[in-house]
C-alpha cells in the first residue's frame, strides 16, 4: 500500500484544503474504512496543532504518551476513525473524532472524564461456548460478555479494562447519529423502523434513511459529547490550513 494519498483524490469526509499541496499521509489499514478516518499524524499536526511538521510528530509520539482509545500508538500512520478518543494526559489534551453537520470528519475537545469510555456499534455477534457471545464492532474491536445485545445496538465501553457498561438498543425513542449517507453528521430522535428503512426526528422534521446508517448514542440524549456545533468555527479555520 501506498504512503501518500493524492488531497484532490482523498474521501469528501475528509475536511482538508485540496489544492494546497499534492499528497497526505495515507493511513495504514484498520478497524475503520477510509472515509471515516484519517492518519494520526494528520490529526496531530493539522487538526490539534501539536507540531508544524511529519518529523515534529513522530518525536511527539516517542516522547510523549499518546493514547487512542486507551491504547499507546507510535506509528503516525496509525487510523484513528470516527468517535475514536485521541489523549495525551501530559498535556491534558482530550478530543475525540466526529462529523460534523455536512459529514465532514472534525475533532472535538471532550472533558476528561469522556476520555475513558466510547460508544461502539455491533456488526455481528457470534455465540460460544458457556453462554458468552462475541460483539464484532464497528471500529474492530471483538468483546465477548454474557450480556445480551443485538446488531445494530450499541454498547458504552469502559475503555481501559475494555468492558460493557451500558446495552444502548436500537429501538424507537433513543438517540441516532448517522454515520452515512446524504445527512451524515445529523442527529436525532428514532421514530420508525420499517424494514431495512428508517424515519428520525431531526430539527423539527421527519427524516427518512438506511437502517444501516443508523448509530444508536444514547437513550433520549447522547450517553457522550459528539456534538460538532461549537467546534465549527474553530475546525473551519483550521481545515483551511490543512
Amino acid at each position: 500500500m501506498k504512503n501518500h494519498l493524492k488531497r484532490i483524490a482523498s474521501p469528501k469526509t475528509w475536511f482538508i484544503n485540496r489544492k494546497q499541496n499534492v499528497f497526505i499521509l495515507r493511513p495504514n489499514a484498520g478497524g475503520h474504512p477510509l472515509e471515516q478516518g484519517m492518519a494520526l499524524g494528520v490529526i496531530l499536526r493539522d487538526f490539534l496543532k501539536l507540531a508544524s511538521t511529519m518529523h515534529e510528530i513522530h518525536g511527539l509520539l516517542q516522547l510523549k504518551e499518546v493514547l487512542v482509545d486507551g491504547k499507546r500508538q507510535k506509528d503516525h500512520r496509525s487510523m484513528v476513525g470516527l468517535f475514536d478518543v485521541i489523549a495525551i494526559p501530559e498535556l491534558k489534551s482530550y478530543n475525540r473524532l466526529v462529523f460534523d453537520q455536512k459529514g465532514r470528519i472534525i475533532v472535538i475537545e471532550i472533558p476528561v472524564s469522556e476520555s475513558n469510555m466510547k460508544i461502539s456499534k455491533i456488526v455481528n455477534k457470534s455465540a460460544l461456548s458457556g453462554g458468552k457471545i462475541q460483539f464484532n464492532l464497528y471500529d474492530g474491536k471483538n468483546i465477548i460478555s454474557t450480556q445480551k445485545a443485538k446488531v445494530g445496538d450499541s454498547l458504552v465501553l469502559n475503555l481501559s479494562k475494555l468492558e460493557i457498561k451500558k446495552v444502548l438498543p436500537l429501538q424507537v425513542g433513543v438517540s441516532v447519529f448517522l454515520t452515512k449517507g446524504k445527512y451524515a453528521g445529523s442527529m436525532g430522535i428514532l421514530k420508525e423502523i420499517k424494514g431495512t428503512q428508517a424515519t428520525y426526528h431531526s430539527n423539527g422534521k421527519d427524516v427518512e434513511t438506511a437502517k444501516e446508517y443508523l448509530f444508536v448514542v444514547g437513550e433520549k440524549k447522547p450517553e457522550m459529547h459528539i456534538s460538532a456545533e461549537k467546534s465549527s468555527e474553530k475546525n473551519k479555520e483550521k481545515a483551511l490550513n490543512v
